[in-house]
């Protein structure tokens, strides 16, 4: 029951910090989106390094990187996640500073049909006919709020399939999450440390000592990205997916009401029919897995 409690207590804290994010990224808001990134996966990679030696897990990761080069498989599954979650938090950033807040609640609320999409395409899994209708219901709502739009929602499209790809990759990988998540890094490094330093030395850069709150806030992007993803490795650990899959709806539900009451993005008739589709769709998947 402890083990439990605490899986809970890590589930609901990534949650509610992925939810919040997007007022860390609004702070930043006179930064560009590739700025950010680059930061983030730059100090991302130093706080990784400095929970591996704090948890003194440096011969598991050791070993982990040991197994990689011996399994060119496993080592392309794995930059390929990295290519993939770098794209979801470009596309993620970029959204937030420029209105789309209300989107990126969209694509975090159809990722979990996503997910059982990419199922039945990569793993040959079988769908039970009330998640076979959840599926087609999203998909109508996605529909609808394009044809009502006049413009496909890219934003929550791009977010929700990247992050279901990168989760099934993750789950061919079967790679311990901190190493998991430092070699992700590690990755993409060569390219986006080069970038910092030559962003840093450009007059606009926002990573200076005349611009201090920019340049910390920069900083603290590593740990503001990374935490969630450690806690949420902590919470999987300790709970059944189907009590874990019942918090993951919290994260897009706390980025709606920013994006409706905090951002004041409009939220109109196209927008609430396609949330009332994804939320039918969320509601019958949800009971049809805790009835299973």
């Amino acid at each position: 029951m402890e083990q439990k409690k605490r899986g809970m207590i890590a589930a609901v804290s990534t949650y509610i910090i992925w939810g919040f994010l997007p007022l860390y990224w609004n702070l930043l808001a006179s930064v560009s989106a590739s700025e950010i990134l680059a930061h983030r996966i730059c100090w991302s990679f130093v706080f990784m390094l400095l929970i591996l030696a704090v948890s003194k897990r440096w011969p598991r990761f050791c070993q982990d990187c040991s197994a990689l080069r011996h399994d060119r498989r496993r080592a392309l599954l794995l930059f390929g996640a990295s290519i993939l979650i770098t794209i979801n938090w470009l596309t993620y950033i970029w959204a937030v500073n420029h209105g789309h807040v209300i989107d990126t609640s969209l694509g975090y609320y159809i990722n979990p049909l996503m997910n059982v999409a990419l199922g039945v395409v990569l793993f040959k899994e079988r769908l039970t006919p009330s998640v076979r209708l959840s599926v087609l219901l999203a998909f109508f709502g996605v529909v609808l709020m394009t044809v009502q739009l006049g413009k496909l929602p890219w934003v929550a499209l791009v977010l929700a399939v990247t992050f279901a790809l990168y989760g099934a990759l993750k789950k061919k990988l079967a790679l311990h999450p901190f190493s998991s998540i430092t070699l992700e890094t590690l990755f993409v490094l060569p390219v986006f440390l080069p970038y910092a330093v030559h962003l840093a030395a450009e007059p606009a850069s926002r990573f200076s000592l005349a611009t201090p709150h920019e340049m910390l806030l920069l900083v603290g992007a590593g740990a503001a990205t990374a935490t969630p993803m450690i806690l949420f490795s902590y919470g999987a650990n300790l709970l059944p997916l189907n009590v874990l899959g019942f918090f993951q709806y919290l994260s897009p539900t706390i980025a709606l009401l920013l994006g409706i009451f905090f951002f004041h993005e409009p939220f109109g008739m196209a927008q609430l029919s396609a949330c009332a589709c994804i939320w039918a769709a969320l509601f019958i998947f949800t009971l049809s897995e805790r009835v299973r």
